[in-house]
């Protein structure tokens, strides 16, 4: 068997430390050539020394100097940008695994590259998923989408026409304050936010969970992957996280992916498409479900669904805004400079502050993101200073 050869961007994060378990499990399918982190020094040196890959990239410079003295047998990547840079090596699969804005250009090079790409960045499909799919398109290469719900849609709609589909059922859990009133979650710390009850992620995406971002960036990142309206795109409290999504067809059927709270299996489902090899780990058992229970997103406690909603209706740039101003607010959250319910108001402001265009080239969309992260850090001081 050929060996297939990966690259992956973040993997000191939870999906890129999840890629690692899995390669550990199929030592002669999978060659690691590259592995970029950010600051990680300790973990990327032990992935370095059980993966042997030929290239590590990182972007932190205090980083990469920390592993120059360390004499490690590969070569470090020292280029104005080193994920881009580690992006355009020719692989067979480069995993994007980076969080936030950030990843958009080193996936535009992976794709310009030639390089099939399995996604779990959702942030440039909301930047620039127009722009991202187009490339892909031109260049002829596989985009595989990584995060559990649109690996679940990819599923369901294989060997199906785009014309069969009605809508799609993006499944959130509803996050760690599902159920409460906005009133009540003023007081919120970090340590809350960030303590998903289903899945084990990254500080930055648990608290878009928390917020109900993520289903809101969700829902822009469908539209592009699955050549979708936002009208054909619902979403629906699922508090048990055992189905990940759910696609309506045009006849009235409704086909459901299941399965266990592990990205493992997705991360595997897209380094291997299209086989289907065995993951030896807990599966699922239906005994053990006593019930699957659904609801509807309640607007008012969580309003940063509402917001991106408006954000992927509006199109253009106006998600690229949302993006950038969440992402500040949410750094700002996880360093106690802002209130938890203030993550939503600040997005609401900036959203409502900077005029967004109907432009989806790079140039714009980067300017509409340095824009609102400006306008995102003066709401933030301002904020802080009440």
């Amino acid at each position: 068997m050929k060996k297939q050869r990966i690259s992956i961007l973040g993997s000191t994060g939870s999906i890129g430390r999840s890629a690692l378990d899995v390669v550990r499990h199929y030592p002669d399918r999978f060659e690691v050539v590259g592995l970029a982190g950010h600051r990680n020094v300790d973990l990327l040196r032990a992935q370095i020394e059980t993966f042997r890959p030929a290239y590590v990239a990182v972007s932190d410079p205090r980083a990469l100097e920390q592993l120059r003295t360390m004499d490690l047998p590969v070569t470090l990547i020292d280029t104005e940008s080193p994920l881009v840079t580690l992006a355009e090596v020719p692989v067979d699969t480069v995993l994007c695994a980076v969080v936030g804005a950030v990843g958009l250009r080193p996936l535009l090079a992976a794709i310009a590259a030639g390089n099939r790409v399995a996604v779990a960045n959702k942030e440039p499909f909301v930047m620039a998923g127009k722009l991202v799919m187009e490339q892909a398109r031109k260049r002829g290469v596989e985009v595989l989408p990584v995060d559990s719900e649109h690996n679940a849609i990819f599923q369901c709609i294989h060997g199906h026409e785009q014309s069969d589909l009605a809508c799609i059922h993006l499944t959130a859990s509803g996050g760690p304050f599902y159920g409460r009133d906005r009133a009540t979650l003023a007081d919120v710390a970090p340590e809350q936010a960030t303590k998903h009850p289903t899945w084990d992620m990254g500080a930055k995406i648990s608290v878009d969970s928390a917020t109900l971002m993520n289903k809101g960036l969700e829902i822009v990142e469908a539209m592009w992957l699955f050549d979708l309206s936002d009208a054909q795109i619902d979403v629906v409290i699922h508090p048990q996280s055992i189905i990940h999504s759910l696609v309506e067809f045009n006849d009235g059927n409704i086909l459901a992916h299941m399965g266990v709270t592990d990205m493992k299996f997705p991360i595997l489902f897209a380094l291997t498409y299209p086989e289907r090899v065995e993951l030896p780990m807990q599966r699922l058992d239906l005994t053990t479900m006593k019930a699957l229970t659904f609801d509807t997103p309640d607007f008012s406690a969580f309003p940063c669904l509402a917001l991106a909603r408006h954000a992927a209706k509006a199109g253009g740039t106006a998600p690229a805004i949302l993006n950038a101003a969440n992402e500040e607010a949410v750094s700002a959250f996880c360093n106690r400079s802002l209130g938890f319910l203030q993550i939503s108001e600040v997005v609401d402001s900036v959203c409502n502050g900077c005029e967004s265009t109907m432009a989806y080239d790079l140039d714009s969309v980067l300017a509409a993101d340095a824009m609102a992260r400006e306008a995102a850090r003066k709401a933030i001081r301002q904020w802080a200073s009440a």
